[in-house]
C-alpha cells in the first residue's frame, strides 16, 4: 500500500510543529486575535493548546489553515 498523500500539504507535519511555528511567527497575543481560542489567550502554553486542539476538530482546522496561509504565501 502506498502511503503517499500528494494532495495533502500537511502530510508528515506534526501538530506540535505547526503550533510552534505559528507561535514563533505571530506570538501568542496575535495568534489569539487571529483564532479565538481560550488556550491562546489565557495563560497560553504549547502543552495546553495541543491538548485542546487534539480534542477539538474545528479549532485544529483553523490552526492548520492559518499555518498553510502563513507558510505558503
Amino acid at each position: 500500500m502506498d502511503n503517499q498523500q500528494p494532495n495533502n500539504p500537511l502530510h508528515g507535519i506534526k501538530l506540535a510543529d505547526i503550533l510552534e511555528y505559528l507561535v514563533e511567527y505571530y506570538g501568542w497575543e496575535v495568534l489569539g486575535e487571529k483564532i479565538k481560542i481560550n488556550s491562546f489567550n489565557s495563560n497560553p502554553s504549547i502543552k495546553s493548546s495541543l491538548t485542546f486542539l487534539r480534542k477539538t476538530p474545528w479549532a485544529r482546522e483553523k490552526v492548520e489553515q492559518l499555518y498553510l496561509k502563513t507558510k505558503f504565501k
